[in-house]
Parts: structure tokens; sequence; C-alpha cells
């Protein structure tokens, strides 16, 4: 049985490991290598034609060069090279931004194993994969009714409303039992979203606002 290759990029040696270990138990794909960063993904791409997979699940957050700078030079340099991202960031800017980068699905990470297995499937024999709220979200981006206000999710909110207290940030990803590298997700989506470039602009918004009170 021909059996598609699958890349895996993510800082976390673990998790991919993991991820690995459960995509290889898939009848149709087998793992050819990991890598930390983007950057680990490029050199390999350059070193060799052996190391071009079919399918590279990406993952967002990383050192050097994170996935979507990534995908953008996968998409430009090997566009016969699918991406799946595969990350824990749910916010809708970074899912556009990745989508706009060249990636042609995305998953949480919290997704079923099934989940998984049927997207790559899709990816290899339809070219994509999109989950129903994806989908929702590329077809308001194209005719234009993405909403104008700002919108955010429950625990943006409770991140804000800790942004505005003495708490450090890794204060913050222990009062919401997060990881401190998904605050810092949810730092960077609220800069981006809100047009600030640091925590005071981030306070001052949330006070602004009302959603923070003095």
């Amino acid at each position: 049985m021909i059996k598609y290759s699958v890349v895996i990029v993510d800082d976390h040696t673990l998790l991919s490991q993991a991820i690995a270990g459960m995509v290889n138990t898939f009848d149709k794909f087998k793992v050819l290598y990991t890598c930390k960063n983007g950057k680990e993904l490029t050199d390999k791409f350059i070193a060799s034609p052996k190391n071009i997979p079919d399918v590279v699940l990406m993952d967002i957050n990383m050192p050097v060069m994170n996935g979507i700078e990534t995908t953008e030079w996968v998409a430009k340099n090997y566009p016969s090279t699918n991406i799946m991202a595969l990350s824990v960031e749910d916010a809708d800017v970074t899912i556009l931004k990745m989508l706009k980068a060249g990636a042609v699905g995305y998953l949480l990470k919290d997704t079923e194993k099934t989940v998984l297995e049927k997207a790559l499937l899709e990816i290899v024999e339809n070219g994509f994969f999109h989950t129903k709220n994806v989908t929702n979200l590329l077809m308001q981006s194209i005719s234009g009714k993405e909403k104008n206000s700002v919108t955010f999710k429950e625990r943006e909110i409770t991140f804000m409303k800790l942004a505005c207290t003495e708490l450090t940030y890794k204060e913050i990803a222990n009062k919401m039992c997060l990881s401190p590298k998904t605050i810092d997700g949810y730092r960077d989506v609220l800069f981006t979203k809100l047009n600030v470039k640091n925590r005071v602009g981030l306070v001052t918004y949330a006070i602004k606002n009302k959603i923070y009170t003095l």
C-alpha cells in the first residue's frame, strides 16, 4: 500500500513525538521526520528532495521561524506540499493569517484522532480540509462580511482583565491554568486585533471600553 509522507513541525518535542506516533498508526500515512521550528524545516527541504513530504502538520507559535512565515515560504517554493495548521490557537485572525499564508487546513490540537486522519485523507485526495467553523470564517472573509467591531472569545476577555492587574504573564498563565506559551498567543492575538504594541495599549483599551473597571 502506498503511504503518504508527513512531516511534523512543533517546538514541543514530546507532543511532536506523540503526534508522530499517532500518524504512523494511520493506514495511508507515515512520518518522515519532525522539526522544532520553521528554519529546521526549510533547511531540510533545501538539503534534499527526499525530505519533501506530501503534508506538513504545522504549529504556529515557534521560535526562530514561526508557522505563518514557514507556511508562506513552503507555499512559494514547494507548492505541491500541503500544509495543515495544527495549533492551540483558535483566534479568527490567526486562522485567517495561516490560510492566507497558504495552509489548506486548520485543526486544533485537541482534535480527535479520527478527525485528524480524515483531514489528512481529504487533503491528499482533494487538496484541502476545512471544518465548519473555518468554512464559515472563510466565507465571511471572501464576501467582505467580517464584523467591523472587534469581538473577543471568553478567554481573551479573561486574559485582558488579568493583564490589567499587577500579575506577570507567567502568573496569569498559572491563574488561567494554561501554559505561558498559550498566554503569549492570547497576548499576540489581542495586540493584532486591537492594533496595539504593548501591554499599556491593551490595558488602555480594556479600561476605555469598560472591559476592566478600576
